[in-house]
């Protein structure tokens, strides 16, 4: 009976899948290894999900910019297209104010030549003034008379309406101007009709 207490000191205890049972040390080495994987894995997981909320408000923010930005650019080009409206429709305003005294003063000559004892030197004069009054508005906007008379003619702003035979000039000169063209700024708006010399027959 002893030896078979002895026998059964002894010999390890088997489980029930026959398999040696484990000791507490090892089982709580292997609960504290589960435990720190546990908390690494939640600490792993709510990085994560900071990581992932950050990158969320981020995306809305940048969302929320961008429909700023669009939102200020449809605004400019509704301005914009008023103001290119505004531009288009009220761009001869100063030009038309100028021109009304040009106007006032064409008419006040024009009465004054129906009167019956209507002064020709006086009407010469006051037409002389309207001439010099359009002239200074038409520069005071950008616009310059063409009167080549006397110069070589250049076909970009002069159109020839005769050849006139002459030997007292140099062919292809200006030598008399039928209608003066103009400028605006600079570019054509009309070109000068003229005649221009031709070599007299026998020269």
């Amino acid at each position: 009976m002893n030896d078979v207490k002895d026998k059964a000191d002894q010999d390890p205890i088997e489980t029930t899948a026959g398999e040696p049972e484990r000791d507490a040390d090892s089982f709580d080495e292997e609960m504290a290894e589960a435990v720190v994987e546990n908390v690494v894995a939640e600490e792993s997981a709510d990085e994560l999900n900071g990581l992932l909320d950050a990158a969320r408000r981020k995306a809305a923010e940048h969302y929320e910019q961008l429909m700023r930005a669009h939102a200020e650019i449809e605004n400019l080009k509704r301005r914009h297209s008023q103001e290119v409206e505004k531009a288009h429709k009220f761009a001869l305003d100063k030009f038309v104010a100028e021109l009304l005294g040009v106007r006032d003063s064409l008419e006040l000559g024009h009465a004054a030549a129906q009167a019956a004892d209507a002064d020709v030197d006086k009407l010469r004069e006051g037409t002389e003034l309207t001439l010099k009054m359009l002239s200074d508005v038409m520069g005071k906007f950008g616009v310059e008379a063409v009167d080549p008379i006397d110069d070589p003619f250049n076909p970009e702003f002069h159109q020839a309406m005769a050849m006139v035979p002459r030997d007292d000039v140099p062919p292809n000169t200006v030598v008399d101007v039928i209608q003066k063209g103009y400028l605006l700024n600079g570019r054509l708006v009309r070109p000068a009709l003229v005649a221009v010399s031709q070599a007299a027959s026998g020269s």
